[in-house]
């Protein structure tokens, strides 16, 4: 539990600045091209998000279950190899498929001018199987200081040249089309400066020949198979916010000219929905960590047939994460419309915002389930489950913004996750349910704790907004901060207060040990 942890808190931090960075950068490109151009980019960077996904927090964690299976070195290597030569296939296949039907998949998109957006962003897709087997071996091995480090550097190296892009694209008057296919170019140097930092990796092991005697491994037939359900399934999850986005990319503005919008109101429109995914993706920083770094440790409890560490474990992720995504929830819900305006500079779409960041728990809570049901290999539940949830979200989603615009696409989307997450458990066996299962005196101290941070953040922000009722986004920012940290110690304080956590689960939360003491402190 302890490297568990050790490992998800490095991993935190380097989640954190990585979508801390993918937030900002999209504060300046909004700003700098606009409601059409940011629409644009948005409309292409779910088939980025899912590349990504695949390559950071996808295959990765299969890659390290694997390689967490092995009992030796040498065995470990040689399934880290065989791991790199299935990912170069489907990594093939992946790139083939955009580079063809790019015009096909814009098209469908209802905007022939995003297809050399696709064809730029698919070649990032050649570089996955490096990335994926470079991380998912460290993981493996429980070192997540390689990947911490190659994620936060992919990100920088991304997030300069997207904001050097769309300075150059306003001040040189570039279309948006342009500018959108230059800055998904980022990623592709990014993806190639990571895949650097793998390079002694894959020279000193991976690309090596081992001796013919490295212990039992499964044949590429086996492998093969395992990659497709266990390794698909993680993906699935992994993607699963990109995936509706992918939806909303197909449905939203195509929906939003069927209602009788205008096509370039439409994609302004859409631009303004796209607000809320940096949100969610800063609101699921910790719950992703926690539940890339959660696979290898329970694979561990289930070989030592140690059921009392194992259900103990998962209850500890369950309440810090739920917990957490709950406490950014409502955060995000009450201050949305002064965020929206400091990030964006208005507040137009505050309510569809709001509506979907509610997938913030939602997805949080499916994060959690679908790594306890990998641990164990039950597949079945989480498939069917996620299968069933995308189905109501292809099939509701554009009748929905018809009738309710982009507020409907988001009531949609928290409805799918919804959806998947009952059917998740009523899928699960009973002993996976009772280990699943959340007791009723916690859902009443985490309401307690929400509560109480929600009247102390209307308080301070009412108060705050009367003295600065005249303020611009500077003064706005640093209010924004004040009233974060008032809403932060409150809830930690009436968690502490309620007992919302046990000891060991505040010992296992980084600095929570520390938070404990000082107020435990202050109060004697």
């Amino acid at each position: 539990m302890k490297n568990a942890m050790q490992g998800a808190f490095i991993l935190t931090l380097a989640s954190l600045v990585a979508k801390v960075l993918s937030a900002i950068y999209r504060i300046p490109l909004q700003n700098l091209v606009g409601n059409t151009g940011f629409y644009v980019y948005q409309q292409i960077y779910p088939i980025y998000g899912i590349g990504i996904t695949f390559a950071l927090s996808g295959f990765p964690v299969f890659v390290s279950k694997l390689v967490a299976e092995q009992e030796t070195e040498s065995q470990k290597i040689k399934v880290a190899q065989k791991a790199f030569v299935i990912l170069s296939v489907i990594s093939l296949v992946i790139v083939v498929s955009l580079l063809s039907f790019a015009p096909e998949i814009a098209h469908g998109m209802g905007d022939v001018g995003l297809t050399p957006l696709i064809r730029c962003v698919s070649l990032m897709f050649i570089f996955m199987p490096f990335l994926a087997v470079g991380r998912g071996y460290y993981q493996g091995i429980f070192q997540m200081i390689p990947t911490a480090r190659s994620q936060v550097m992919e990100q920088v190296v991304r997030v300069v040249i997207i904001i050097g892009v769309a300075y150059t694209a306003v001040n040189q008057d570039w279309n948006v089309y342009r500018m959108g296919t230059w800055a998904m170019s980022g990623a592709v140097v990014a993806a190639i400066v990571s895949t650097l930092y793998f390079l002694r990796l894959f020279k000193k092991k991976i690309f090596r020949p081992l001796p013919t005697q490295t212990g039992p491994i499964a044949s590429y037939k086996k492998l093969s198979k395992r990659f497709l359900i266990e390794g698909g399934t993680i993906c699935l999850f992994a993607a699963i916010i990109i995936l509706l986005q992918l939806i909303d990319s197909f449905t939203v503005k195509n929906g939003l000219v069927a209602s009788g919008v205008s096509n370039k109101a439409a994609k302004s429109l859409k631009g303004i929905y796209d607000r809320a995914q940096p949100l969610v993706q800063l609101g699921l920083v910790v719950a992703t960590s926690f539940s890339t770094t959660l696979l290898p440790s329970l694979t561990k409890a289930v070989q030592k047939h140690n059921r009392y560490e194992f259900k103990r474990t998962v209850q500890s992720m369950l309440h810090i994460s739920l917990a957490i995504s709950v406490a950014a929830t409502v955060g995000m819900m009450t201050l949305m419309p002064q965020i929206n305006r400091l990030l964006f500079g208005n507040t137009e779409g505050t309510s569809a915002i709001m509506i979907y960041v509610v997938a913030i728990v939602l997805a949080a809570l499916i994060a959690t389930y679908n790594s306890v049901l990998q641990s164990v290999n039950v597949f079945k539940p989480a498939i069917v489950a996620f299968f069933i949830g995308l189905g109501v979200k292809l099939l509701l989603n554009r009748v929905a913004v018809q009738q309710y615009g982009i507020n409907g696409a988001s009531l949609v989307t928290v409805l799918s996750l919804a959806v998947i997450l009952v059917f998740m458990q009523l899928g699960s066996s009973d002993s996976l349910k009772g280990n699943l299962r959340l007791d009723i005196g916690f859902f009443g101290k985490l309401i307690l704790a929400s509560g109480s941070m929600v009247l102390v953040v209307n308080w301070s922000k009412m108060v705050l907004l009367s003295l600065f009722s005249n303020s611009g986004r500077i003064e706005l920012g640093i209010m924004i901060v004040v009233v974060v940290l008032l809403g932060g110690l409150t809830f930690s304080g009436v968690a502490i207060g309620l007992r919302l956590f046990t000891i060991r689960e505040w010992l296992t939360i980084p600095y929570g040990k520390k938070l404990l003491k000082k107020i435990l402190d202050n109060k004697k």
